[in-house]
């Protein structure tokens, strides 16, 4: 596998889980609800680091999307 197809194989697999954490929240939302106090500052539970995780994945996909066009932020 060359660089670019691991690169982009990686982005994919982030990029999934990021709908798969997207279709969780809003499963949970309409279930229970989510206040602002809740998504910022719960402590457990899924929302517990939501916001931390998906930020995470989301700047990695972006400096992926960078590599693999051989651009720099």
């Amino acid at each position: 596998m060359s660089d670019v197809a691991a690169l982009k194989a990686e982005r994919e697999k982030l990029m999934a889980e990021m709908i798969e954490m997207q279709e969780k929240f809003v499963e949970f939302e309409h279930a229970n609800g989510v206040s602002g106090k809740d998504y910022y500052y719960s402590q457990d539970g899924l929302l517990k680091d939501y916001r931390q995780v998906y930020m995470e994945k989301a700047m990695r996909v972006v400096d992926l999307a960078h590599q693999i066009v051989g651009s720099h932020v």
